[in-house]
């Protein structure tokens, strides 16, 4: 069915990268599980040393981009940038090992300078800068760029055996520029997001693209206190309105959501029943449903 033992998101990225699972549909009800989990999770890593090299490229194999951009653009501890709020220029070995009080965390494994929760570079080059060797030694490049979340600029290099390779791309007024960079003696298959989708096969040099280019529109749901909090955590802004909005009234319930601990095994559960079940959540109703408002006069999706 392609459930495991271990309802972990650590297990079903194993399974998705190392091939262990048996056929398509196993796959596919994997793939729906692994986002259910990182969805659960409020888009914060709950991967440890084992999943977390691997975990955006499993989402990325089952076609969950966009929940793989959330977990690197993701700014609350755990994330890979709560360190960088903090002011952190190296990674750490705990993703809280400074608490957002600037406090030293007290426990043990408290490096910060400890590289195996930043492996996930090995991603933003392959997938988000897009260069990524096709044969051994970089004989052969495959350059593919996939911007996402909002991001305008990425770029990759490599020092291989035959010089430099480089893949960058600019977003910038609809338009995104595109350079590659292929050393002597070697070849690439450039493929261009937006474009017609078919390699581009390129030589030796410096070679740039330049074509029209705007982020793949996604149909949302309208949200109201009726939806879901999937549906809720899925729209980062309304998400983002429903947590300011309890940490002004429920401090204490806002920071247990924040986590996704509050979420876990109520995905489907909406906001209004999650409500009905919170002693001392009268001011918070009304205020939800003006926050929520609020953003449907903006001109979002959201409306009551």
């Amino acid at each position: 069915a392609g459930r495991v033992i271990s309802d972990s998101e650590t297990a079903y990225v194993l399974a998705l990268q190392f091939g262990l699972l048996r056929g398509a549909e196993q796959r596919r009800h994997a793939g729906e599980q692994l986002a259910a989990l990182v969805r659960e999770s409020g888009y914060h890593i709950s991967t440890g040393f084992v999943g977390t090299p691997l975990v955006c490229d499993a989402l990325c194999s089952i076609g969950e981009y966009e929940a793989a951009y959330r977990l690197l653009t993701q700014h609350n501890c755990p994330s890979w940038l709560y360190p960088v709020t903090m002011g952190a220029t190296t990674i750490w070995e705990r993703w809280d090992s400074l608490r957002p009080d600037g406090s030293v965390n007290p426990g043990e494994m408290t490096s910060f300078n400890h590289y195996a929760l930043g492996a996930v570079a090995d991603w933003l080059h392959r997938t988000v800068g897009g260069l990524a060797p096709a044969e051994p030694g970089y004989r052969h490049l495959d350059v593919r760029p996939r911007p996402g979340d909002g991001l305008t600029y990425a770029r990759a290099r490599h020092i291989t055996p035959y010089g430099l390779a480089e893949s960058a791309w600019t977003i910038e007024a609809g338009q995104i520029e595109v350079k590659v960079v292929v050393p002597p003696n070697a070849t690439a298959s450039v493929t261009l997001l937006g474009g017609d989708a078919k390699p581009i096969e390129v030589g030796s040099g410096t070679h740039h693209w330049s074509y029209p280019y705007q982020e793949p529109s996604v149909a949302r749901p309208t949200l109201s206190l009726d939806s879901t909090l999937d549906e809720l955590i899925d729209e980062p802004e309304a998400w983002s309105a429903v947590l300011t909005t309890m940490r002004q009234h429920m401090p204490e319930l806002a920071s247990y959501m924040e986590r996704g601990v509050g979420i876990k095994g109520h995905g489907a559960t909406t906001l209004r029943q999650m409500l009905s079940l919170l002693p001392g959540a009268d001011e918070l109703h009304p205020a939800l449903e003006g926050a929520l408002a609020a953003l449907g006069r903006q001109g979002g999706d959201t409306q009551l």
